[in-house]
């Protein structure tokens, strides 16, 4: 028998990820009402079925796959649960475990299963392989996971609860998404003083990986008290040159939560990770 699923948002990531789902063999419908041009053409080349109103489509689908942007999300579910529907409800957005847990709060009221997901990786498609990572009830969770067999979305469940898939998302996304903007601002900064060539050459002889070198976070750690003052350097030529000092602001009190690890190279990862917990107004 052909699952029948409805795609909430046939977006950029959205609409690549449907296309893989219906060459697997199932029917994916979506609501062109209310889509841009842009989002219904990019439907159309995924080669998924248009479906008259949000209530039809619901009313033959066994899953539901809501990837729209994060602000949207929980506006979106609540669309969703206005209806009829009773099958699966698989949340792939980039939010937060707690808004998706109010969501999953939601569903089960009306006796729906939600699946937490999270994407992490480009879309499906020339060289993007993304992975899919699962999490909530185990049988649901498989059950999406079997829609993409054989595609080249990598579905991942993880034995784990709702909230464990968004958060890793978090996880990935708080440091690749403040990466991408802290070049921007380096970029920024260099050229406005007429080094920006000889920036782009310093950045081409950097080869690390930093989120994947957990082992150097010790040392990190040890060097906080002063790199702390050294952010607000940093931040005070960026104010001068009136670009935003925003991050390196924040990176100055992030360290200031390893000032008492001074010098304590061989501290251990999990010390080096606890002391970042807290809430204390730090900055100062």
């Amino acid at each position: 028998m052909t699952t029948t699923v409805t795609l909430l948002h046939p977006g950029s990531m959205g609409a690549p990820v449907g296309a893989r789902v219906r060459r697997a063999g199932a029917r994916v419908l979506y609501v062109p009402a209310g889509r841009g041009p842009a989002s219904i053409e990019r439907a159309r080349e995924a080669g998924l079925e248009a479906a008259e109103s949000l209530e039809a489509a619901l009313a033959v689908s066994d899953l539901v796959l809501s990837i729209c942007p994060p602000h949207a999300a929980e506006n979106v579910a609540h669309e969703v649960l206005g209806h009829a529907f009773r099958g699966i409800y698989m949340d792939a957005n980039a939010i937060s475990p707690e808004r998706t847990l109010r969501i999953a709060a939601a569903c089960h009221q009306r006796g729906i299963v939600m699946v937490d997901g999270s994407i992490i990786g480009a879309p499906p498609g020339g060289n993007g392989s993304p992975r899919l990572y699962l999490s909530g009830d185990a049988e649901a969770a498989d059950r999406v996971a079997s829609l993409f067999k054989g595609t080249e979305v990598l579905a991942r469940p993880l034995d784990a609860g709702v909230g464990a898939a968004s958060a890793l998302k978090m996880s990935f996304a708080s440091f690749q998404k403040s990466a991408r903007a802290l070049a921007a601002v380096s970029h920024a900064l260099a050229t406005s003083h007429g080094v920006g060539a000889e920036l782009a050459l310093e950045a081409e002889s950097v080869t690390s990986k930093i989120l994947a070198e957990v082992d150097q976070l010790p040392s990190v750690a040890a060097r906080a008290w002063r790199w702390a003052p050294e952010m607000e350097e940093i931040a005070t030529t960026l104010r001068s040159t009136g670009l935003p000092p925003d991050l390196a602001e924040a990176s100055a009190t992030v360290m200031r939560h390893w000032t008492a690890d001074k010098d304590r190279f061989d501290l251990p990862l999990e010390d080096v990770l606890a002391h970042l917990h807290g809430h204390d107004d730090l900055k100062g």
